[in-house]
């Protein structure tokens, strides 16, 4: 999940810690860097195994816009 908005980002890394899935969010500095300009997204990362949980759950939450598809 790649976004810009603080409130999704929270949304779906509590429901990766309640369902279990190790997440982390990347590019926390960089964006504190360039000013909260909403320039650079940050990313919540999950573990390769559990990607297509994590999907679903984003999904089934209403946060489906927030996804890239990744091959």
């Amino acid at each position: 999940m790649r976004t810009n908005d603080p409130v999704a980002l929270s949304f779906a890394e509590s429901l990766m810690k309640d369902a279990g899935i190790f997440a982390m969010i990347a590019d926390q500095g960089m964006s504190v860097l360039e000013g909260s300009l909403g320039i650079i997204p940050r990313r919540l990362l999950v573990d390769s195994d559990r990607v297509d949980e994590a999907r679903r759950l984003l999904i089934d939450a209403g946060l489906g816009a927030e996804l890239r598809d990744v091959k």
